[in-house]
């Protein structure tokens, strides 16, 4: 994620804004890690969230699109809450910063039960692991506490710091599908990975 064009710093004065308030405390801990904790993404947390997408942008591009506005956060939180979607936040556990968030989208129950995650670190939290840490924990949670048995992730091949997190996580190699998702202006090509519970390790 660290590949792509370095992006101006946004015209804050063209987005909409939230209104002023003091800033909330984090949700409850879901998980914890030694460095990393797991929580529940909340409306409450927009100003925070749109204000690191805003420093991320270059990070992010070309793989993620992010809601960088108090209204675009709005809907992206709407959307989260939907059955089939769960959005989790990872913060430092030293200071309680925003490092990442985790998705699990296109949720299905009964027989499948089964999510496919997107995830993306914050600038300044790349590379220092917090992102292996936190992913482990949600994988943790999505098999216990939220009774998932699979779970898939899909990269762009040329996202190769994500596809090694994937295998790094113990996600098995599945494939690859052509004109997978439009992104960015284009069908994408993407590289399919999955962990099932029966496979994950105890402190994956």
């Amino acid at each position: 994620m660290t590949e792509g064009l370095v992006h101006p710093a946004p015209d804050t004065a063209a987005f909409p804004e939230f209104p002023r308030a003091p800033a909330p405390a984090p949700a409850p801990v879901l998980a914890e890690g030694p460095r990393t904790t797991l929580h529940a993404l909340r409306h409450a947390d927009g100003p925070a969230f749109v204000a690191r997408v805003r420093e991320s942008r270059a990070l992010h591009h070309p793989w993620l699109s992010m809601p960088d506005d108090a209204n675009a956060f709005a809907a992206y939180a709407d959307r989260l809450g939907e059955p089939a979607r769960a959005g989790f936040l990872l913060r430092t556990r030293a200071d309680g910063a925003l490092a990442g968030f985790v998705n699990i989208n296109n949720i299905v129950h009964g027989a499948f039960r089964c999510g496919a995650l997107g995830y993306g670190a914050f600038a300044g939290a790349e590379g220092r692991g917090h992102m292996t840490e936190g992913l482990g924990l949600l994988v943790r949670y999505a098999f216990t506490a939220l009774g998932l048995h699979r779970l898939e992730i899909n990269v762009q091949p040329e996202n190769t710091a994500s596809c090694a997190l994937a295998r790094r996580l113990g996600f098995r190699h599945e494939g690859y599908s052509p004109d997978f998702l439009y992104i960015d202006g284009a069908w994408r090509g993407h590289e399919r990975f999955a962990l099932t519970s029966e496979r994950a390790a105890p402190d994956a």
